[in-house]
């Protein structure tokens, strides 16, 4: 049963407009008349590519995060721009934190980050076929390119050194399609 929805929503509140998220506080009446809130984030949606070399590594990019003060390891991400195909931010964020260039191309799957309070949608590819270009990376961004296997990887998440949720998810689906490589079909 689904106590409320956003037919419900009786009054919208802008709290921030920001350059990566916005906020907003719903106000919801739900059928005895009460009221609730729902603070929700919105966001544009990310791309999470698994980048996968010809020596069947996954490339990974470490990474400081300041929102947790730490060093941390992740598949290539980025946010798509207002308007803009995932796809294309897919091949844009590549390039620009790893500094290579995929000829092959395929969609994994999508993905909620976080549905409880975000709309944000992940949309996860696979990236194959590489040749190294050169980073492009954004004035605030400093990365540097680790290249794992899946098994490397996945081992990584069972002892607490990947934490990244999009990250963890990325090499779960991998681990699964890939016998030995990606490229073999589910």
């Amino acid at each position: 049963m689904t106590l409320f929805t956003l037919k419900d929503r009786i009054k919208t509140e802008r709290i921030h407009d920001g350059h990566i998220i916005n906020l907003r506080i719903d106000t919801l009446q739900v059928a005895d008349g009460t009221t609730v809130l729902r603070e929700v984030i919105e966001h544009n949606g990310g791309v999470v590519i698994a980048a996968q070399s010809s020596d069947h590594e996954l490339l990974f990019v470490r990474q400081y995060r300041y929102s947790l003060d730490q060093t941390i390891i992740e598949l290539p991400a980025g946010r798509i721009e207002k308007g803009e195909d995932p796809f294309l931010a897919a091949q844009r964020e590549l390039i620009e934190e790893t500094g290579f260039r995929a000829s092959q191309w395929r969609t994994l799957t999508s993905l909620y980050s976080a549905p409880g309070f975000c709309d944000e949608v992940l949309y996860l590819y696979h990236a194959s076929d590489l040749v190294f270009e050169g980073k492009n990376l954004d004035m605030d961004e400093e990365t540097d390119v680790v290249k794992l296997s899946v098994d490397e990887a996945w081992s990584m998440v069972e002892s607490g050194a990947i934490r990244d949720a999009k990250t963890v998810a990325g090499i779960a689906f991998c681990r699964r399609v890939n016998s030995p490589t990606i490229d073999k079909q589910p």
